[in-house]
């Protein structure tokens, strides 16, 4: 039989080598095709490559002579994703992301420390760490996440620098509910930054039926308001409950 070939045309010069070039070349090849491929090495080259096929950006990929596009179009031209046309705004690939890791610290902490993959420990630490992680997420750029956070936290629509203090408070709640120290402060904190964050995501999403964007993961995600946020919510209400009912039963 004989190979499918493709002509990949993508810039390769001595301080820069376009990394969608890369990986166009890597897809072609993993798709079974033998690439014919073309450096452009200077900046002339590359702008006369352009000009040649009316193309804003490189690379460009040619099969069977037909012109498909950059990585991105080259990914729809093989099924890999679909066209931006048809694309949804909304992703919960971050959120995912970021429970599916933090769990794991979670069963590979509490494997450490207690010589069981699965126990209270793990559970205590999965939630900590998230608050953690989300925390970090939020202070990466706190003013667009602040802003975010305005479009329906109910506290922060009335005093504006509660959205700069929350991703604090809540690192806070985190790293001492690790560490298992001043429960005197972890606890009041979850349990109030949980109950006002939860009742403002009822009330936008549940009773005035509003459809936003969540600023759990930070100001730049595109996961919708609504069970996610809630769900942080509710994990620091209850990890602040069983803190004080552990307390109780050890005292």
């Amino acid at each position: 039989m004989t190979q499918k070939t493709a002509e990949l045309h993508r810039m390769v010069m001595e301080k820069h080598v376009c990394p969608y070039g890369v990986k166009s070349k890597w897809l072609l090849e993993r798709m079974g095709y033998k690439v014919d491929d073309h450096h452009l090495t200077t900046r002339p080259q590359t702008d006369a490559f352009k000009e040649k096929f009316d193309v804003k950006t490189t690379p460009q990929t040619f099969i069977g002579g037909k012109r498909i596009g950059g990585y991105d179009a080259l990914r729809v031209h093989f099924g890999l994703d679909k066209p931006q046309s048809e694309r949804s705004d909304t992703s919960y690939r971050p959120i995912i992301a970021l429970f599916g890791m933090t769990f794991l610290m979670a069963l590979a902490a509490a494997y450490v420390v207690t010589g069981a993959w699965l126990s209270v420990k793990t559970a205590e630490w999965f939630v900590a760490f998230s608050m953690c992680v989300l925390a970090y997420l939020k202070l990466r750029d706190i003013e667009t996440f602040s802003t975010m956070f305005l479009n329906y936290d109910l506290l922060a629509k009335r005093w504006v620098p509660y959205g700069y203090i929350y991703p604090f408070a809540e690192g806070l709640a985190g790293v001492l509910m690790i560490a298992g120290v001043f429960m005197w402060i972890a606890i009041p904190v979850a349990l109030f930054i949980g109950i006002v964050g939860a009742a403002s995501v009822i009330y936008a999403v549940y009773i005035q039926k509003r459809e936003l964007k969540c600023a759990c993961v930070g100001g730049d995600s595109n996961v919708p308001l609504g069970f996610v946020s809630l769900t942080e919510n509710l994990f620091m209400i209850g990890m602040a409950v069983w803190m004080l009912v552990k307390g109780g039963i050890a005292g």
